[in-house]
């Protein structure tokens, strides 16, 4: 079932009075336009939407319940006292605030915040949730390898590529020392300390900000149930919470707890800083009290190790729904006495991890030898990147599949030269985070059978001597995803359509050849967003390329390597020669090579194609400079990259 944003049910007991929708919709764009003004008062934790909550020998009892914009503070002053307050560096919250024209009463409560993570609370007796399990469930201990442990809230897909995730919180599945790619245990590290066996998933995406405190991790190795464990039930919809809804959760270390929501469209301040260091973060979400109809055993709603868990709504019997309407990451600071526990908004979460409840349609991938792979994917990144085009004079020479120049593979397409034999150019998408190990064993090249043999260049060129049959889209880069899905693009990488003629020394990263070894580089030289990267390469095919049993063998290949840095498009084209190397195929005694950057205008001119609006992301700003680049620990592979005056001197 698609996710929504329904209301939850809620039991006919537990209805109250509320404000009209108009109120509540200004209210709340108040809190998210304003709120985060009032979070610089240092003794200010939270702002929100709640009712007012009167002292019972209060005169304006009679004003309990009543609607209000919620304040929360470190040190609540009585009887204003201004020095106090200025001693606090802090200024008086006035009694009314006017929104709109509409003068909303103020509530000042005591109490501040903490994520559930700073201290793991002892097991309670169900130990189930604790031990490795096989298949992974909803509600079970899950943490990164410096993290404690928390809770695994769901399962969701990731929409990029289908593939089934854990969900959870930032300060769960990453942490201040964590990094996308990292491994994700089950159970977490305070539950059993044996990491290398413990391994069920790979971090993907996370957020910490006004958003929320979440994140979502690949699940790699292990079977799943969607059903949270002592619940009984699978998320199927998101709801939008309201003040006094009942909810529910199924949690690592209190297990099952009802709450009563008491505040909405809060913004709390909350420090995860480590070690004495401050870090301090206002996250967007709901706040959730002791629901008196289902009091806790222990009187706690929450504790470390709750983090992650998904509250849900209940019906009118108090059971659990499908509809999930929080996920759990704090609760309050310690020595506090109010029992309560903090929760992000799962449309909020939902949008900004890019996920879903239902598994998009999954890519076609290899069945039975039959090629289906979806290929590459121009919005594989958070930024298009759309694929060349051929110049005209060329057009006539590509192979065309289903009235296509573009042949899809799983994860990769290749735009095949028939007069050459071999790919004129091969876009491929590379996700660094879900990146599998799997062996070559076992397999071999062979011709693609959609593409008659004639059009393909076969092991012919490749016996006794050193050229070796060199891939344009690595084996590496394509073997990601599901199991499935990885095994099809180290399958598929071997057909000859993606092989050209290349000398050993330029082709082998394991001899540092520098085809094999730049993108590499780029991945230690810029932050990419998410770790995705996008390819595109080939060889530059000319006339007077060098002959050799009966094949133009390429001097000269060249890459395009696209990817967002902090929502930026970047791509830094690359010409790699090899032609040194040519000059003796049969010997290895070999010169050093030379790799040169170059604009994407000069690239297209030399391979003969058009990269239409992915100019505007070329790092290479001023045409025709000169200088010496170093790229990260591959500097050595990559000594001098030379622009467009010397490349065309040659």
């Amino acid at each position: 079932m698609p996710e929504n944003t329904s209301k939850p049910t809620r039991p006919a007991a537990s209805a109250a009075p509320k404000a009209s929708d108009e109120l509540m919709a200004q209210l709340r764009q108040f809190i998210r336009t304003r709120g985060g003004d009032y979070l610089k008062d240092p003794n200010i934790t939270s702002i929100g939407i709640g009712k007012k909550e009167v002292d019972a020998k209060s005169p304006r009892k009679h004003l309990e319940g009543e609607l209000c914009i919620q304040f929360t503070v470190g040190k609540k002053i009585r009887n204003d006292n201004v020095v106090e307050i200025e001693n606090l560096n802090s200024t008086p919250i006035p009694k009314q605030i006017q929104v709109n024209g509409a003068a909303i009463p103020t509530d000042v409560i005591e109490r501040s915040y903490k994520p559930g993570f700073h201290v793991v609370a002892e097991p309670v007796p169900q130990q189930e949730r604790k031990v490795r399990r096989n298949p992974i469930q909803p509600g079970i201990s899950i943490g990164h390898p410096t993290i404690t442990a928390g809770t695994l809230g769901a399962i969701v897909y990731d929409k990029r590529d289908g593939s089934a995730c854990m969900l959870s919180n930032w300060h769960v599945l990453q942490g201040n020392k964590g990094k996308a790619g990292d491994a994700v245990l089950q159970p977490g590290t305070y539950d059993d300390p044996n990491a290398a066996m413990n391994k069920a998933g790979v971090l993907v995406r996370s957020h910490l900000g006004q958003a929320g405190d979440c994140a979502i991790a690949r699940i790699d190795g292990r079977g799943f149930d969607a059903e949270i464990i002592d619940l009984g039930v699978t998320i199927g919809q998101i709801g939008e919470p309201e003040l006094d809804d009942i909810v529910i959760k199924s949690g690592r270390t209190t297990n099952v707890t009802y709450g009563k929501i008491r505040r909405v469209d809060t913004i709390a301040k909350i420090n995860y800083g480590e070690n004495g260091e401050d870090r301090i973060e206002a996250i967007g979400c709901f706040e959730i009290g002791v629901d008196p109809a289902h009091p806790p055993a222990d009187g706690e709603v929450s504790m470390g190790g709750d983090s992650g868990s998904a509250w849900l709504a209940v019906d009118a019997n108090g059971k659990p729904t499908d509809v999930m309407v929080g996920l759990h990451f704090g609760g309050e600071s310690f020595g506090s006495n109010d029992e309560h526990a903090l929760a992000c908004y799962p449309k909020s979460v939902f949008s900004k991890l890019d996920i879903s409840l239902t598994p998009p349609e999954a890519p076609a991938i290899a069945v039975a030898g039959e090629l289906q792979g979806a290929g590459f994917n121009q919005g594989f990144m958070s930024k298009q990147v759309p694929v060349p085009k051929l110049r005209a004079d060329i057009q006539a020479d590509a192979f065309e599949l289903n009235h296509s120049v573009l042949i899809p593979y799983t994860h990769f397409s290749i735009c095949l030269s028939k007069s050459r034999r071999m790919a004129r150019f091969v876009a491929w998408n590379i996700d660094g985070a879900n990146l599998k190990a799997y062996s070559r064993n076992g397999l071999s090249f062979k011709f693609d059978d959609r593409v008659p043999k004639y059009y393909q260049i076969g092991n012919e060129a490749y016996k006794e001597n050193k050229v070796d049959r060199g891939h344009i889209a690595r084996r590496a880069d394509v073997v990601w995803g599901a199991a499935a899905e990885a095994q099809a693009g180290n399958r598929e990488s071997f057909y000859f359509t993606n092989i050209t003629p290349q000398h050993q020394r330029f082709n082998q990263s394991e001899r540092h050849g520098l085809w094999g070894l730049l993108e590499n580089a780029i991945y230690e030289d810029v932050d990419i967003d998410d770790l995705r990267v996008s390819v595109f390469g080939g060889p530059i095919l000319k006339e007077d390329d060098m002959k050799y049993r009966g094949i133009k063998v390429p001097n000269e290949f060249w890459k395009v390597i696209t990817y967002v840095e902090k929502g930026v498009l970047k791509a830094k084209a690359y010409v790699l020669s090899q032609a040194d190397y040519l000059d003796d195929i049969e010997a290895l005694e070999l010169d050093e090579f030379r790799l040169w950057q170059v604009t994407l205008a000069d690239l297209g001119e030399r391979a003969r194609l058009d990269f239409g609006a992915l100019a505007e992301a070329d790092t290479l700003q001023i045409e025709g400079a000169r200088r010496p680049e170093m790229m990260g620990s591959s500097g050595r592979v990559a000594r001098e990259i030379l622009f467009r005056d010397e490349l065309f001197a040659r």
